[in-house]
């Protein structure tokens, strides 16, 4: 099926392109494992532009695995505030304490994909790029491109293992990925850009955006949502959710309305949109006053809220009531 892209010169095409075309990104201009490892950790789920600034800041507190193997857990979720998916930072510490025990980056493919939270895709990443070991990554990118080169014929993973460049396997799995993220787009695929083009036989038969075949989506959940906004003074209050919460253990909150029913309610600040998922909710935000604190809240000052982690729906509520965060 690929026989033509394994005896011709499309492998020199797609690295001569990548070596020419590739985006200046800071984790490109390093060998180093332990920041490629926490660079494809942060993109997974995650918009390139929205990943350079936390990396940035991230590297800055957690310069190395010992660094971060010694991160207080309040501090590294504030760190990681706004990112999403927090249990992938839990996750990053745990196996920064795994490596710190054994003294050294896991140089081998088995060993980095034993370490926690880490699956085939980032092992394969941090194995080819960081250590040029040949294993191909199958992420979103690179299903796209090969589902689209073949029209959707065999299977994805195979295939990726079957084209990879031996001699540069993190440069070809970077060049695939960055096939996908700046050419071969999901909607308005620019094939007349595309190194491959020639061979493409999607392409060739006018129906590029039909591949890959597109998974039937879960429906739309619309969720209304009232965050209050309680002060006492300068201070706010908050409450830490617990490991008994479904999730975002370790981040504080505002109360929401149904939390708290004999809150009076007394001026809109505004209302926001926030997605999780396929969970789409119409957030409202509100001035509200209570006689005493209840259970399980507390109050915080501003300064203390500057280094919290917080929710992302608090944050935003925040901002649009003025804090400076």
């Amino acid at each position: 099926m690929v026989y033509f892209l394994r005896k011709s010169g499309e492998r020199r095409l797609l690295l001569a392109w990548f070596d020419r075309s590739k985006r200046d990104l800071p984790w490109r201009n390093t060998r180093d494992p332990y920041r490629i490892w926490v660079s494809e950790v942060m993109l997974q789920q995650t918009r390139v532009a929205a990943v350079i600034p936390y990396y940035q800041r991230f590297l800055e507190r957690f310069p190395d695995v010992q660094a971060l193997a010694e991160a207080p857990e309040a501090e590294l979720l504030a760190l990681w505030s706004g990112l999403g998916y927090y249990s992938r930072a839990r996750n990053l510490r745990k196996a920064a304490r795994a490596i710190a025990a054994r003294g050294e980056f896991p140089s081998d493919y088995d060993a980095i994909r034993a370490l926690p939270g880490v699956g085939d895709y980032t092992a394969a990443a941090v194995a080819s790029i960081a250590f040029g070991l040949p294993h191909a990554v199958a992420d979103g990118n690179v299903r796209r491109v090969l589902a689209r080169l073949t029209r959707g014929e065999g299977d994805v993973r195979a295939l990726a293992e079957e084209l990879l460049d031996r001699r540069r396997p993190g440069d070809f799995n970077q060049a695939l990925m960055e096939l996908g993220a700046t050419v071969c787009l999901p909607r308005g695929p620019k094939c007349g850009q595309c190194p491959l083009g020639d061979i493409c036989r999607a392409r060739a038969a006018g129906e590029a955006e039909r591949y890959p075949r597109k998974a039937r989506r879960a429906e739309t959940v619309r969720v209304d949502q009232r965050l209050l906004l309680i002060r006492r003074g300068d201070r706010l209050l908050l409450r830490l959710r617990t490991e008994d919460s479904r999730q975002l253990a370790g981040f504080w909150e505002l109360p929401e309305a149904s939390d708290l029913p004999a809150a009076s309610q007394n001026q809109q600040r505004g209302s926001f949109r926030h997605a999780i998922v396929h969970y789409d909710y119409r957030v409202t935000v509100w001035e509200a006053a209570m006689a005493r604190k209840p259970k399980g809240f507390r109050w915080i000052s501003p300064r203390e809220l500057a280094g919290l982690p917080l929710t992302t729906a608090t944050r935003k509520a925040l901002l649009l009531a003025g804090f400076q965060l």
